[in-house]
């Protein structure tokens, strides 16, 4: 059946305003262009976005065609505010974007183990306050934030999990109380694996895992480009995957016995002290012996996660892939070929540390545009 006109208006609308926001500013030309759309169309296009106030004239052009200048049309970008959090265990780092994601305050705060759930709260929604305030923004219409521990797929809600504090549950209730905006909550291995998806290592790939190595172990599995959370939002929890080398097993309360023992920050450092090296500057060493025999060690979890899911590709993420960088994911890469006939490739992260706050960051422009844009 073909779609009613209000329909196809409603696309159209929803494909020129993606085009502005991958894009940027656009002439009238340039949108008929891309879109393959009328010229009485597009101009019926943008004329409407205008009326609606999501886009305006923010410059002019000469260079399509001779005579009067084109205007350029771009998106509003003050049309909303947008927050990302993204909640360790003992910090918050906050930043407050406008519609198009262009950061105008940003701010991190340790939260010790001294604080209690109250203060700890406290400090961390002050934060966001300070930075909302120095942004100059009047509200903000979506909040992402992004956490360890598991998100319940029916609610939302961040869900109890043994060994993290409990102000990271309480957070984001305080700031579904207090906000005026849309507070989003999601795993913040999942969040990387989404700006990585986007913006980073993984970026023009339809199947990968992301293996998250730092104080905690999990991985976030996208295939056929969207991310899998799981019947009950644990997908991607290998921490707790039974491997050879460990001192026992897992169980329901604990990691311990699981891949985490192998993987975990403490289990890199001590594998680094065991080489006599500086646990804090191992990765960088370039020492080969190391390196190799923590390769082996991240091949074994990496090896169960390909034989499953057989997802191509791999992004060694989290503090030890970062640090590792493509020196490690080169040697994870060579020992996963020789344990699977599942060719396999391994690659570091190139966002980093800033992986799960630009991962929270999309996920609040989206459901910022998903509600604005037509």
């Amino acid at each position: 059946m073909a779609a009613s006109p209000s329909t196809a208006r409603a696309i159209n609308d929803r494909f020129a305003l993606r085009l502005l926001q991958d894009e940027g500013p656009l002439t009238a030309t340039q949108l008929k262009t891309l879109t393959g759309l009328s010229r009485p169309t597009v101009a019926d296009l943008v004329e409407r976005l205008r009326g609606s106030g999501l886009v305006h004239v923010v410059g002019e052009s000469g260079a399509e065609r001779r005579g009067p200048n084109a205007k350029l049309y771009g998106l509003v970008a003050d049309r909303a505010h947008l927050a990302a959090l993204d909640v360790r265990t003992r910090s918050v780092t906050v930043t407050v974007t406008d519609l198009l994601g262009s950061a105008l305050a940003e701010a991190s705060v340790p939260v010790g183990d001294d604080h209690g759930t109250g203060p700890a709260v406290e400090k961390a929604v002050a934060l966001l306050e300070r930075a909302v305030a120095e942004a100059g923004a009047d509200r903000l219409h979506s909040v992402a934030v992004g956490a360890p521990g598991l998100i319940d797929p029916a609610s939302g809600e961040l869900r109890d999990s043994s060994g993290l504090p409990a102000w990271h549950r309480r957070l984001v209730g305080v700031l579904q109380e207090r906000l005026a905006a849309r507070v989003l909550v999601e795993n913040e291995t999942n969040l990387a694996a989404v700006a990585e998806l986007r913006e980073g290592a993984a970026r023009g790939r339809e199947d990968f895992v992301l293996l998250w190595l730092g104080q905690g172990v999990g991985a976030a599995v996208v295939l056929d480009g969207r991310l899998r959370r799981g019947a009950s939002g644990g997908a991607g929890e290998i921490g707790f995957l039974p491997v050879p080398g460990t001192s026992g097993l897992p169980s329901a309360t604990g990691c311990d016995g699981g891949f985490h023992e192998l993987a975990c920050t403490a289990a890199v450092a001590a594998l680094a002290a065991s080489h006599g090296l500086d646990p804090a500057a191992a990765l960088g060493s370039g020492h080969g012996p190391f390196l190799d025999a923590l390769a082996r060690r991240l091949a074994v979890g990496a090896a169960a996660v390909v034989s499953v899911l057989d997802p191509g590709c791999l992004v060694l993420a989290g503090e030890t892939g970062h640090a590792g960088g493509p020196e490690l994911a080169a040697r994870v890469e060579s020992e996963l070929a020789a344990l699977s006939p599942l060719r396999t490739e391994v690659r570091a992260t190139t966002l980093g540390d800033a992986a799960v706050l630009r991962g929270a960051l999309l996920r609040a422009r989206d459901a910022a545009q998903e509600e604005l844009f037509p």
